[in-house]
C-alpha cells in the first residue's frame, strides 16, 4: 500500500487517495493556476504527502480569498 502520491505513481497505482488531512494543517497560495510559483508549491505538498488541492488556493486572476 502506498504510504504518498509519488510511490503510487512509482507502482502504477492511478486511483490512489491521499490520506484526508485537514487544511488548516497546510497553508494556501495566492499562486496563480499554471506558474511556476504554483507548481512548486503543488511539488513540495506532493514530497511533504500533503493533498495538492487546499480549499482557499488561488484559483484565477480575480481571486483574491486566498
Amino acid at each position: 500500500m502506498p504510504k504518498s502520491v509519488l510511490e503510487a505513481i512509482k507502482q502504477g497505482e492511478w486511483d490512489f487517495e491521499p490520506e484526508s488531512i485537514e487544511e488548516r494543517r497546510f497553508d494556501a497560495t495566492r499562486a496563480m493556476p499554471g506558474t511556476d510559483e504554483k507548481l512548486e508549491v503543488l511539488a513540495a505538498r506532493v514530497r511533504a504527502g500533503l493533498p495538492l488541492w487546499h480549499g482557499h488556493d488561488r484559483t484565477d486572476l480575480d481571486d483574491l480569498e486566498a
